[in-house]
């Protein structure tokens, strides 16, 4: 299989040939064109750029610069591909790169990102991983190893000018409405710290202006963070520019469901296989909006789970509207505090509901006034015993290991 996109991981995104960029723009040039049916490797950075190091101190990831993320690797195009098509991407293989053979997790702080349980948390941490084949276990988290579901957190095609305005227009509209919000409310548009693939240096300094973050989802794909799109997966892309445009970055060892913590994924630089193919026509064909995704066969099984369960009442006792957001964070609240009876701080309860394959479901949503969320945590993963018994909780960590700090 040839690899059509290499990159060194010794060396910063905007010095990788312009292979990488970290913005999307329909004018930013296709790095190579293949084939329906064709099959190669990508390598990715990891989402930051290679800001975050292995090491012991939090003061990379409270000092990370987000301006500059996600870096993507791409765009791709394919031959045939049309405005209204649908691109088929499978995903082969997913792996890690010998030369970065390690992860992390951070925790952000409130003023640089934050996360789900930003004011619960608001100061940085960060905890480091060490692979084993398909586990990954971490020093700043003893009592605990699991078998990742290894899946790009972030894969989509090019949008079309039109579909780019659209975006602007309403991110742009929401961030007015709270401007001083602390995290901000969307990333908007940043031309400084932009990276243009291979755009010529003058149209790169105009497209940068109003290309838009790789932040968040959006109808092409993007940054949707879904632990289940793993080896043999297969999605269905919408194509909006002439070659499709196919881009893919933010690779997770393991991730559980909501990457709650923000960088609550282990985050790596790696690879993908893929295949890729059309259906011409498909978006009208199939009345798609936003990628449709056939999971992966291939993930671990854990039969053993406590269940935590939050609704839509929040910390404060405050009742809310069949609020999803707020019953799936009160479920996760209630999974750290059981985590914290068996010796594990905060901090490190909160790592692990982000990287172990934790599961998330919207359990109940028509019975007003709740909503009702779960928190599936598999209890296999624990090196101890951290289930319900008549004698109470047993310690499974010892006082004195933690997560990373800053200095």
């Amino acid at each position: 299989m040839d690899t059509i996109i290499k990159i060194d991981v010794t060396k910063p995104a905007d010095e990788q040939d312009g292979v990488i960029h970290n913005r999307w723009h329909p004018d930013i040039p296709m790095v190579t064109m293949v084939k329906p049916g064709d099959e190669f490797r990508v390598e990715c950075l990891d989402w930051t750029g290679g800001q975050i190091k292995n090491d012991d101190s939090a003061n990379d990831i409270r000092d990370v610069d987000l301006t500059q993320v996600h870096y993507l690797s791409g765009p791709i195009g394919v031959e045939g591909a049309e405005p209204g098509d649908l691109m088929v991407v499978d995903i082969l293989d997913v792996g890690v790169l010998k030369e970065s053979d390690w992860g992390f997790t951070g925790l952000f702080a409130k003023e640089n990102g934050g996360g789900f349980l930003t004011e619960h948390y608001p100061e940085a941490n960060k905890a480091c991983w060490d692979f084993h084949g398909i586990y990954a276990s971490s020093r700043h988290i003893p009592g605990v190893e699991f078998a990742g579901i290894m899946h790009p957190g972030l894969i989509g095609c090019l949008p079309s000018k039109e579909l780019l305005d659209e975006w602007n227009e309403r991110e742009g509209g929401l961030v007015a409405t709270d401007p001083e919000r602390v995290p901000p409310l969307a990333a908007l548009p940043y031309a400084d710290t932009a990276v243009m693939g291979r755009m010529k240096p003058d149209e790169a300094k105009e497209a940068a202006k109003e290309g838009a973050r790789t932040v968040p989802p959006r109808e092409h794909g993007g940054n949707c963070d879904i632990k289940n799109l793993s080896r043999c997966s297969r999605v269905f892309f919408p194509v909006y520019v002439k070659d499709g445009g196919l881009s893919m970055g933010d690779l997770h060892f393991s991730q559980g469901d909501g990457e709650i913590t923000f960088c609550g994924a282990i985050e790596m630089a790696g690879y993908l296989d893929i295949r890729v193919g059309l259906v011409k026509g498909g978006m009208k064909k199939y009345n798609v909006k936003n990628p449709i995704f056939r999971p992966s066969t291939m993930e671990p099984k854990y039969s053993n789970y406590l269940i935590f369960e939050g609704i839509s009442v929040d910390e404060e006792g405050g009742q809310h509207y069949l609020d999803v957001n707020v019953a799936y964070k009160q479920a996760c609240l209630n999974a750290i505090e059981h985590m914290k009876l068996h010796g594990y701080t905060g901090e490190q309860a909160y790592a692990i509901l982000g990287t172990a394959p934790v599961e998330g479901h919207i359990s109940g949503i028509v019975d007003i006034p709740n909503a009702c969320a779960t928190l599936w945590l598999p209890t296999e993963i624990f090196e101890g015993d951290i289930n319900i018994k008549e004698e109470g909780p047993s310690i499974i960590v010892e006082p004195g290991t933690d997560l990373a700090k800053t200095s």
